[in-house]
């Protein structure tokens, strides 16, 4: 199914409010989801919805929650989510963020007691808008294992920073740290097709391309896959986004962190509250004038772009540049949807009491 963007918002942003979240905070957790499926990120935009719903009717999500800053200094602060939903509590403290970078230059936000927050790149992309660098992580369900392990104890725990440049769409590198996102297994797992060599290892260590291998005791492999290939930097980077998001928030970390889906139930003995992030916003004209930034971002971006190219029908991809041509194309021709994102979808919403999705 092919669906319009103004659709498929009117139906994400229903379901939210049939939640029982405020108007404010449903528009805001759909404008979330739909900015990933807008920029091609399918795994998640609303194919995530349902997950969420799931997550509320085991009351594991609040939909009314009461957000507050419990602390703070002049450039940094730490936010209690209240278990809300990440798609409202991460734009609330990256809002802080950029305020305080107003102000002072930076801003820098720790964020305990949430959930999952869709797309890193949604945050970090609020800040570009106002001319500043974005910063944007979180530690998430432990599916990734160490170098040398076979027990999971991290997240895919993304890296997001967005730089804003002039005539150029802004630079946005949006990664997990792991060797692949596991929404990509999702997507694989619904088309019955295998996943490359390297994703993911089985229950004893050793690769494998089924990507149902994670149900039967497997684990994600770290950026890199193996030793020999450098997973111990995808290690080290998903352990950065580990302690600012866990460690430094209040916020469980590592295998602490509570499951995304709902028939997994949170660790008994959890060592923080929820599942944490860390935002952050600097000013350009705290270093340079931002049009002069701007100006030679171009220039970046132009000299990357006209490297010489092995092959001549490919050239080097910008970082953010497929999402942003994705955004165009979808904005236009509508986001596509496979059918069993739409059956679960509808089948939540009969539940709800929301009408079914429709062309």
């Amino acid at each position: 199914m092919v669906i319009t963007e103004v659709s498929l918002r009117k139906f994400t942003t229903d379901v939210f409010l049939a939640m029982g979240c405020n108007a404010a905070h449903a528009q805001l957790a759909a404008d979330v989801l739909l900015k990933a499926d807008l920029r091609g990120i399918d795994s998640h935009g609303v194919a995530r919805l349902t997950g969420y719903v799931r997550l509320w009717e085991k009351k594991r999500i609040n939909a009314q929650p009461n957000i507050q800053v419990v602390h703070q200094t002049a450039t940094t602060a730490t936010v209690d989510g209240d278990a809300g939903l990440g798609l409202v509590t991460a734009p609330f403290a990256m809002q802080l963020a950029i305020e305080k970078a107003k102000q002072f230059g930076s801003g820098w936000v720790a964020v305990r007691n949430s959930n999952h927050f869709g797309i890193a790149g949604y945050h970090a992309l609020m800040a570009v808008e106002q001319d500043m660098i974005g910063f944007a992580v979180t530690n998430a369900s432990p599916l990734v294992v160490p170098t040398f392990s076979n027990e999971r104890m991290l997240g895919t725990n993304p890296i997001c920073y967005g730089f804003p440049a002039g005539q150029y769409p802004p630079v946005v590198i949006d990664m997990a740290t792991s060797a692949a996102a596991n929404g990509k297994l999702e997507i694989a797992q619904r088309a019955g097709n295998a996943v490359p060599e390297g994703w993911i290892q089985d229950k004893d260590g050793g690769y494998t391309t089924d990507p149902f291998a994670l149900k039967s005791g497997g684990a994600l492999l770290p950026l890199g896959s193996d030793r020999d290939h450098g997973s111990h930097k995808g290690f080290g980077l998903a352990s950065v986004v580990d302690i600012l998001s866990g460690v430094l928030s209040g916020a469980n970390y590592g295998p602490w962190v509570p499951p995304f889906v709902a028939f997994l139930e949170p660790s008994a003995n959890p060592v923080g509250e929820g599942i944490g992030h860390f935002v952050g916003a600097m000013r350009i004209d705290g270093f340079r004038p931002a049009d002069d930034f701007k100006s030679h971002m171009d220039n970046w971006i132009t000299r990357f772009k006209s490297a010489s190219r092995i092959d001549e029908q490919q050239g080097v991809v910008i970082p953010g540049e497929p999402e942003y041509e994705a955004e165009i194309d979808r904005r236009q021709n509508g986001i596509p949807l496979v059918d069993a994102v739409v059956a679960d979808l509808n089948e939540v919403a009969g539940k709800l009491n929301v009408s079914p999705l429709t062309t």
